[in-house]
């Protein structure tokens, strides 16, 4: 992890993961944390964790338990929890997609601040951020960091087949060949 995560995020982070894992739920960090934890850079600096859908409930009951003040959201693809101001959520459906045990086993074991636990695997990371663009969101800026620092670690032709139905992913795979990044014609990196 780099030196500029903020302390008492990475605190907030290490008590959610503690929380879940002795409240036997599984989970992995996903987002800009786990970026960071496979090494890489992100311009976002939030705490995502991704928890199945069936385990949303248990998992605000065991936070609230330790302190944490819970949201439901109108959006019916996350929960949040608060540690004072930060805000932590646990998505149980990115990008349209439901996490299932299966999400969860494309992880690998990291140490996160001296806590290990399961981090999605930086080809699911590079999907999630590719379909996470749309019309409404088409940041790239927040791409680039990812697919450059994590690129040896990415599948790209899965990142391709996995991001086909979107033409903006398309586009942000097009600016990566174009900018010598990655390389349309497939094979890692």
């Amino acid at each position: 992890m780099p030196h500029h995560v903020d302390a008492g995020l990475a605190t907030t982070l290490k008590r959610v993961a503690s929380t879940l894992k002795s409240a036997e739920i599984p989970f992995a960090l996903g987002g800009s944390f786990a970026v960071y934890a496979h090494g890489g850079h992100s311009s976002d600096h939030d705490v995502d964790f991704l928890i199945r859908p069936q385990d949303a409930e248990q998992s605000l009951k065991a936070l609230a338990a330790v302190g944490f003040r819970t949201e439901q959201p109108p959006e019916d693809w996350l929960v949040k929890v608060y540690d004072d101001d930060r805000m932590v959520d646990l998505i149980h459906r990115p990008v349209e997609t439901t996490v299932t045990d299966e999400t969860l086993r494309d992880t690998e074991v990291i140490s996160v601040e001296a806590i290990s636990m399961p981090v999605i695997s930086a080809t699911q990371l590079m999907v999630h951020k590719l379909l996470s663009y749309s019309q409404h969101h088409c940041d790239f800026a927040t791409g680039f960091p990812v697919a450059r620092s994590l690129r040896e670690q990415i599948d790209w032709d899965r990142v391709r087949r996995e991001t086909a139905r979107s033409p903006y992913a398309e586009a942000f795979l097009i600016l990566l060949d174009r900018l010598d990044v990655v390389s349309l014609e497939g094979g890692k990196g």
